[in-house]
């Protein structure tokens, strides 16, 4: 893979707003997006960071089809930004065969499915009109947004639990370095249903409350629902000044199902790829993975420990946005970019005093800073680690 890379167009839109200027204006004012859930069928007494609207979002005509709650989270933040006018830009430079399309979710339209099998006939069938290919099926994300820009180049769908966003990045940029592309639409695109609230639930990881990362009393994660996308292209076809995508690593522990090596080794060996990837040199600013459960955190902590001490400031957004699942990672790729444009490290929301047995540089309150390099960390089940290095030249 050839880096560094250039991002000339980026969007996400999650709890915390609609589109990068809302998303920039929520963090500068410490404005979390978490509120008491309140979709039916879900577990009783949890917070979630919900998108508002949602339901009204309406699909192009011609791609009705496609119609669940996943693919009108993308499409709402497709609308925003000049993202889609930058794709169809790049279509018309390069040729629309030659964009990709890569991008990670974790449940794709699951919820329609969970409708579907709520309106079963006497056998049990499900109904006619349930399209599982073009909503529940993975593959449904990227064929949508692919159809959607107009673009013919290579599908991909990548669903590596929590690091699917993060991981669409790094195999993106492989494709464009084997010259199979010119340019790569990325990202990650997951929404709330009843499967993943439940689960989440079952596993007794769902706070009560607003989740809050690096606390030493925190008690779980709010799961929230997010798109975040990126143009990704050679640094020499983008403009001046593009945010870059400077490192990226990757690990797969395998430690366990659910829960993370207690000494952070594949998390570890994520970062420690992702800064070989960048050339080395300092980072101004860490985006924990920072999901809010006891192990994560704590496991994240012996991992930055390990290779910065205590000298670089990090902090988990989670606690505006929720956990996002599998578009966390291309969500928080966009916000380590508001971070070097604006100069800023958001300390985590809601919490007074980080666990002190982290022994890391946990910031609490927004810093106005220098940054230059951020390196943003995503950790799924299963022992999926990715990490991202983001930055400017």
């Amino acid at each position: 893979m050839v880096l560094p890379l250039a991002m000339p167009a980026l969007t996400a839109t999650s709890a915390m707003g609609v589109g990068v200027e809302a998303t920039r204006a929520a963090l500068h004012g410490r404005r979390g997006g978490l509120s008491p859930c309140d979709l039916p069928g879900m577990p009783p007494g949890i917070w979630v960071g919900r998108v508002p609207g949602l339901e009204e979002v309406a699909l192009p005509a011609e791609l009705a089809r496609f119609d669940c709650r996943n693919n009108r989270l993308a499409e709402l933040a497709l609308r925003q930004d000049g993202f889609a006018e930058a794709a169809e830009a790049a279509a018309a430079r390069f040729g629309a065969h030659r964009v990709a399309v890569v991008l990670g979710t974790s449940t794709a339209g699951i919820a329609e499915t969970e409708a579907a099998y709520a309106r079963r006939d006497a056998n049990g069938a499900l109904p006619d009109d349930f399209d599982f290919a073009h909503t529940h099926d993975l593959h449904a994300l990227p064929r949508y947004v692919r159809a959607r820009l107009g673009l013919r180049g290579p599908a991909v769908s990548i669903s590596t639990a929590c690091t699917s966003g993060a991981r669409s990045f790094l195999e993106a940029g492989a494709l464009i370095a084997a010259g199979v592309c010119d340019a790569a639409v990325v990202g990650g695109v997951d929404t709330l249903c009843r499967m993943t609230l439940h689960g989440f639930n079952a596993l007794e990881l769902l706070s009560k409350a607003a989740c809050r990362p690096c606390a030493a009393d925190r008690d779980g994660i709010s799961i929230g629902e997010a798109a975040g996308f990126a143009l990704l292209m050679r640094p020499e076809d983008a403009p001046s000044g593009s945010p870059l995508l400077l490192g990226t690593g990757a690990s797969a522990d395998g430690h366990h199902m659910s829960s993370p090596h207690p000494e952070g080794l594949g998390a570890v060996a994520a970062m420690r790829a992702a800064l070989d990837a960048a050339g080395g040199g300092a980072v101004d600013y860490i985006n924990l993975h920072g999901t809010g459960t006891r192990a994560n955190d704590a496991m994240e902590g012996v991992a930055v420990r390990t290779l910065f001490g205590d000298s670089v400031p990090c902090s988990s957004t989670k606690g505006w946005t929720g956990h996002t699942l599998g578009a966390s990672g291309a969500l928080e790729a966009v916000i380590a970019a508001i971070c070097v444009a604006d100069g800023l490290v958001p300390g985590c929301l809601g919490v007074e005093a980080p666990d002190p047995a982290f022994g890391v540089d946990v910031a609490t309150g927004n810093r106005a800073l220098p940054v230059r390099r951020v390196l943003s960390n995503s950790f799924g089940f299963g022992g999926s680690n990715c990490a991202l290095v983001i930055g400017r030249a």
